[in-house]
């Protein structure tokens, strides 16, 4: 288990592991429309390329406040998916997470760090912009919103702005 205590949050950070599962699906299902199970979590862990961790409140480890689960391969990375409850949100969590995933990626010598935010997601974009994102792409009607486009038509969907972070070369320099 990895910890990162952070001096100005009451939060740990612990690194992501199978018997996490059960907590990232609860944790997943209220921010997104279609959220991942439990074995979609399960799945992805089982694969050596995929890493992340997860938020708690510093003295109660069987609480969990958010996570962040992420994928290295050849250099390039990207956030698979992010999430913080909804009662822990606004106390920098979310900025927690990303700082543990890039502290990650720059022991391993990562090149880039890639993801996707819903176009209307200001804070989360503000939150990437901050910590060095630059817009790098558009895909069109990538989120589905679960609310109605307003034509009777079912689900709305909104377009995910595609951000990349590069890391500076001297840092991949072995």
């Amino acid at each position: 288990m990895i910890s990162f205590p952070f001096s100005r949050q009451s939060f740990v950070l612990e690194g992501l592991a199978q018997d996490h599962c059960a907590e990232l699906a609860a944790l997943h299902a209220p921010a997104f429309h279609h959220a991942w199970s439990e074995e979609d979590f399960a799945g992805m862990l089982s694969q050596g390329n995929i890493f992340g961790f997860i938020a708690r409140p510093i003295g109660k480890p069987a609480q969990s406040a958010g996570f962040v689960l992420a994928r290295l391969v050849a250099g390039e990375a990207e956030i698979l998916t992010i999430a913080v409850s909804s009662a822990f949100q606004r106390r920098g969590i979310g900025r927690d997470l990303m700082e543990g995933v890039l502290r990650h990626l720059h022991h391993e010598r990562a090149e880039s760090l890639f993801l996707e935010v819903d176009e209307s997601n200001v804070a989360a974009q503000a939150l990437y912009r901050r910590l060095g994102f630059i817009q790098v792409g558009n895909r069109a009607g990538y989120y589905e919103t679960g609310q109605g486009s307003g034509q009777g038509s079912g689900p709305g969907r909104s377009n995910a702005l595609v951000l990349r972070k590069q890391f500076p070369e001297e840092i991949r320099v072995p």
